[in-house]
């Protein structure tokens, strides 16, 4: 893990074992819910009008995995969102001149970036302007370490089964419409996964019963762009889950279908290990020999 100051909590929280023996590692970058002092005193916000940008509880829903790694945030998405690249920031929230790059992406005009100004819609953040330094710090003390963390991981796991498997797991708000679906899988519109896989977790979805959509709304995030690389034998596969599902949405609190997600995320790990060198096949490299 991340070497953290003393004053400071650990950037995650993992289980599992992590040195290669399994080729799947699951994540949660949007449940954290620690809220750093700094940020619940400079926003204009409550600390539960703050936690509407929470995936809440996902990270609870993994607790059922066993010896496969699971990472899961601790920071509050918040304070920064694991889930955007490191230069989707947001000048106009800082008081001077950033000394790191920043591009100005739709998430970031939609106040969304790796440094959120809202919450949600229409719950502006902060009261006022960040400091400068707030960006790099925030960055190189939980955004590099993260995905250092994952792109370690994989690699063990890579090296070891020829292949590997995120998958970065969130939640959504209830879709709208006539029969939405209750989980969306995204793989980047195939770029991100070989399609067996996709198709796998499609089918287990839907065998217990729940609607299942391809990349819509939710074609995957920062995370999979990022480590799924199918062509160098990793491949990465965003979920999202209704939130309904598992939680009351209105007081973040689990109810009762807690436990059938609970157990579909362990079923699904159990399924993708059992079938996994027939999904991917042989491995897509050449090892060099040690």
């Amino acid at each position: 893990m991340a070497q953290a100051s003393p004053s400071m909590l650990p950037p995650w929280r993992q289980t599992g074992d992590a040195d290669g023996r399994w080729p799947l590692l699951l994540a949660s970058p949007h449940s954290g819910r620690h809220y750093p002092a700094a940020l619940l005193a400079g926003s204009r916000l409550s600390l539960m009008q703050l936690r509407r940008a929470e995936d809440a509880f996902v990270d609870a829903l993994l607790d059922g995995i066993s010896g496969v790694p699971v990472i899961s945030a601790t920071y509050a998405r918040c304070w920064l969102d694991l889930n955007r690249a490191a230069d989707e920031l947001d000048p106009a929230m800082f008081d001077g001149v950033l000394d790191v790059p920043a591009v100005i992406s739709e998430r970031v005009q939609a106040g969304l970036g790796v440094i959120p100004r809202l919450a949600g819609y229409g719950l502006e953040i902060n009261a006022r302007r960040l400091a400068v330094q707030e960006a790099g710090d925030r960055l190189a003390a939980l955004h590099r370490p993260w995905h250092d963390r994952l792109a370690g991981i994989l690699a063990l796991a890579r090296a070891r089964h020829g292949s590997a498997l995120l998958i970065d797991c969130h939640s959504m708000p209830s879709p709208t419409g006539v029969r939405p679906p209750q989980i969306v899988l995204g793989d980047c519109h195939g770029r991100s996964s070989h399609p067996a896989i996709m198709t796998a977790i499609e089918d287990h979805f839907r065998r217990l019963g729940w609607r299942v959509a391809r990349n819509s709304p939710y074609a995957g995030g920062h995370t999979t762009r990022r480590h799924g690389q199918p062509t160098s034998g990793i491949h990465a596969v965003q979920i999202e889950i209704d939130r309904a599902l598992y939680l009351d949405p209105h007081r973040l609190t689990l109810h009762s279908g807690a436990g059938r997600v609970r157990a579909a995320f362990t079923g699904l790990v159990q399924r993708l290990l059992a079938d996994w060198p027939r999904l991917v096949g042989p491995a897509p490299f050449v090892q060099a020999a040690e």
